[in-house]
C-alpha cells in the first residue's frame, strides 16, 4: 500500500505533551491525531512506588519497553520484574494488569498503544506539567474514584481495586 501522505513526524526531546498523572510524569510522544488513530507513544517517567492500579482495556494493545530503572509488571498470567531493556507487551482482550516501581530509583517506559485513545484519558484525567514534574497526586476518595472510573469506562478502560492482582 503506497503512502500518499509523506510527511514525515520529527518530535524533539523536548517536545510532546506533558502530563501529571497520579504522581507519575508522562509525555505523549506522539498521540492518534498525529497517527490517523492507529497508535499513540508516551514516555512514562515513575517515580519509586508509582505506577497504575490494576485495569483492564479489551480494545487495546498496550506495550512497554523499559528504557531504564526496573517495575513489576502484574497481571492475571502472572508477575515479571522488568528490567532496563525488558518489553512487556498487554494483548487485546482485557487482561487486568498493572506495574509498580518498588525501587528506590526513576523508571522511564516507553508505552505504545494500539489503536490510540489511551492518550485521551490520560489528558482528561492528568494535570498539564512540564515532562519530568512530578506533582503530588490528589486524595483518592470516594467521589474521586467514582469520577476516574466514570473517565476510564468512556476510553473503554475497567478499573479495579488495588489488590485485585494479590488474590
Amino acid at each position: 500500500m503506497e503512502n500518499l501522505n509523506k510527511t514525515v513526524t520529527i518530535v524533539g526531546p523536548q517536545d510532546g505533551q506533558g502530563l501529571s498523572i497520579a504522581g507519575n510524569s508522562y509525555r505523549v510522544i506522539i498521540s492518534g491525531k498525529q497517527t490517523d488513530g492507529k497508535y499513540a507513544l508516551i514516555e512514562m517517567l515513575v517515580p519509586p512506588g508509582g505506577g497504575p492500579g490494576p485495569h483492564a482495556h479489551a480494545d487495546i494493545q498496550e506495550s512497554f519497553y523499559v528504557v531504564d530503572g526496573e517495575v513489576e509488571v502484574k497481571s492475571e498470567a502472572g508477575n515479571y520484574t522488568a528490567r532496563k531493556g525488558s518489553f512487556v507487551n498487554i494483548p487485546f482482550g482485557g487482561i487486568v494488569h498493572c506495574f509498580h516501581n518498588n525501587t528506590d530509583k526513576i523508571a522511564q517506559l516507553l508505552c505504545t498503544v494500539t489503536p490510540a485513545g489511551l492518550e485521551l484519558l490520560f489528558e482528561e484525567i492528568g494535570r498539564p506539567a512540564p515532562f519530568g514534574t512530578f506533582l503530588p497526586p490528589p486524595p483518592m476518595d470516594d467521589e474521586l474514584k467514582k469520577k476516574l472510573g466514570a473517565i476510564a469506562e468512556k476510553y473503554g478502560q475497567k478499573l479495579y481495586p488495588p489488590d485485585y492482582l494479590d488474590r
